[in-house]
C-alpha cells in the first residue's frame, strides 16, 4: 500500500506513518468484501469527496472491497450485483479527525451513524483498542487511528503529567514504541483552573516527536497558545481558536507548517447547551443510538441549573461566535479543514450524532455544504495522512460510503438520512441501523 501524504511532511515522518496506517487497515485488507465480489450502484448522485460537482445518474462499481470505477460511462461486468440507487445520493464514509474512544462498543455507534474512520486523539486504552479493532470483521468497526495518552501539565484521566522538557522527551520515546499516529499535547489552563504546559516543555515534546517520525496535534484555546505551538512546529490544531479572531500571523504559521485545523464546534456546544433540553433530543436519528441514561443525566434539572451558572459554560457560549468566524476566515484563506468533534471526550458529547451536528455548525459558520462534506471526507483523510486509501470515491480506494435518501448539497442535515452504510464493500447490518 502507498501511504504517502499529499502535504509536504518532513521526510522522517513517512516511515512511521506507513507502519501505523497499515496496521489500522489490516482487517479490511484480510477479510472478504461481500457475498458478491462485484457490486454496481446505478443511477445515483455521487458526491465523491474531492469538492468537484456531484456526478448525476452515475454508477459506482465496487470489486473486492475497493472502488473499481465511478462515473456515467462505467461498464458493468457480467455477474455483477446491480443495486438501483436512482434518486439516492452516495457520499464517502465520514471521517472524524478528532474523537475519543474508550470502549469497543463506541466504535459500533460511530459506524452505524456513518463514521467509517475515527482518529481517537488521546486516551489510556487506545493501543489495546487498536489491536482489537484490527482483528474485527469488516462491517463491524470503523478504521481506527490513535494518539495514546495526552501530554499535559496535569495527570488527569487520559493524560500524563509532563513537568520538565526531559520528561516530555522521555514520554514521547515511550509512546513511540507503540507507533501512535499522532502525539497529542494539551496547552490549556481551563480558564485559570490549573497550570498550563510551558513553551519549553511543548517544544521538547514536538521536537522529540519529529525525531521519532510522528506528527503532533495540539489542544489549544487561545490564539497566542496556538501561535506558540505552531512556532514550535506542531502539525495539527485540534480545536478552534476561541478567544480572538485569527490574524495574518496565525494564517502564515499554519501555511508554513502545512498544518490542518479542526474546529470541534460541537465540543463548545456540549459545554453549554445542556442548560436546558436541546432540540436534537427529539431527533429520531439521535435517539436511535443515544444512551438513554446519558440523555437522562443531561436533562436532570439540578445539572441544568449548574450549567446555567457555570463560568466555563458561559465563556464558551459567549465565544462560540468567535470560533465560527475563525473557521470561515481560515477556510477562505485556504487552510485545510478537518472535521472533528471531540465526541466521547466528555459528558454529552454523543458519538456518531455529533459528527453530523458538526457539519451543520460548519455551514452555520458560512461554509457551503460541499465544503463541509470535504472537511469530513478528503480533508480529514489528508489530516490523518490516509487519503491514499479513504476519503474520496475514486478508483482503487476502499469502498467506504453512505447511501442517503436525500441530497446533502441541498441541506447538510440530509447526511442523517442514511439508507445504508458500507465499509470495505461490506454493508453494516441493517438491523444495527435500526431503520
Amino acid at each position: 500500500m502507498n501511504f504517502v501524504s499529499e502535504s509536504p511532511l518532513r521526510p522522517a515522518f513517512l516511515a512511521g506513518m506507513i507502519l501505523s496506517c497499515v496496521s489500522s487497515l489490516t482487517a479490511a485488507q484480510n477479510s472478504p468484501s461481500a457475498s458478491h465480489p462485484v457490486q454496481a450502484w446505478v443511477g445515483a448522485r455521487v458526491i465523491d469527496g474531492t469538492g468537484k460537482p456531484a456526478i448525476e445518474n452515475a454508477t459506482l462499481l465496487v470489486r473486492d472491497g475497493r472502488i473499481a470505477a465511478v462515473g456515467t460511462r462505467v461498464k458493468i461486468p457480467a455477474g455483477a450485483r446491480r443495486i438501483d440507487a436512482t434518486g439516492k445520493s452516495i457520499i464517502p464514509g465520514l471521517i472524524n479527525a478528532h474523537g475519543h474512544v474508550n470502549d469497543p462498543a463506541q466504535l459500533g455507534v460511530y459506524l452505524r451513524d456513518g463514521i467509517t474512520t475515527v482518529l481517537s486523539l488521546g486516551g489510556d486504552k487506545e493501543f489495546a483498542l487498536r489491536e482489537q479493532n484490527a482483528k474485527a470483521p469488516v462491517g463491524t468497526v470503523p478504521h481506527l487511528y490513535i494518539a495514546g495518552p495526552i501530554q499535559d501539565s496535569t495527570a488527569i484521566p487520559g493524560a500524563v503529567a509532563v513537568k520538565t522538557p526531559d520528561e516530555g522527551r522521555k514520554n514521547v520515546d515511550e509512546l513511540a514504541r507503540n507507533k501512535p499516529d499522532f502525539i497529542k499535547l494539551r496547552v490549556d489552563d481551563f480558564l485559570g483552573a490549573r497550570p498550563k504546559m510551558s513553551p519549553e516543555i511543548y517544544q521538547a515534546v514536538i521536537d522529540e516527536a519529529r525525531k521519532q517520525g510522528i506528527r503532533t496535534a495540539a489542544h489549544v484555546v487561545l490564539l497566542e497558545d496556538a501561535k506558540g505551538v505552531l512556532r514550535a512546529g506542531v502539525d495539527y490544531i485540534a480545536h478552534s481558536v476561541r478567544d480572538h479572531e485569527v490574524d495574518e500571523e496565525f494564517i502564515g504559521l499554519m501555511k508554513k507548517n502545512h498544518a490542518f485545523y479542526c474546529p470541534t464546534l460541537t465540543r463548545e456546544v456540549a459545554v453549554f447547551t445542556y442548560s436546558e433540553t436541546p432540540s436534537f433530543f427529539s431527533d429520531p436519528f439521535f435517539l436511535k443510538e443515544a444512551d438513554p441514561a446519558e440523555i437522562a443525566k443531561m436533562q436532570d434539572p439540578k445539572r441544568q441549573e449548574t450549567v446555567r451558572n457555570d463560568k466555563g459554560a458561559l465563556w464558551y457560549k459567549e465565544h462560540l461566535p468567535v470560533a465560527l468566524r475563525n473557521l470561515k476566515i481560515l477556510s477562505d484563506a485556504g487552510i485545510p479543514i478537518a472535521m472533528g468533534t471531540d465526541s466521547g471526550g466528555g459528558p454529552g458529547r454523543f458519538q456518531g450524532y455529533f459528527e453530523h451536528l458538526e457539519l451543520e455548525y460548519e455551514t452555520k459558520a458560512g461554509l457551503t455544504p460541499m465544503q463541509a462534506l470535504v472537511s469530513a471526507t478528503s480533508g480529514a483523510a489528508k489530516a490523518i495522512n490516509i487519503s491514499a486509501q479513504v476519503g474520496t470515491l475514486e478508483k482503487g480506494k476502499w469502498a467506504d460510503f453512505l447511501v442517503l435518501s436525500a441530497n446533502p448539497l441541498d441541506d447538510i442535515r440530509n447526511t442523517r438520512k442514511i439508507e445504508s452504510v458500507w465499509i470495505g464493500g461490506v454493508q453494516v447490518p441493517a438491523k444495527a441501523l435500526k431503520q
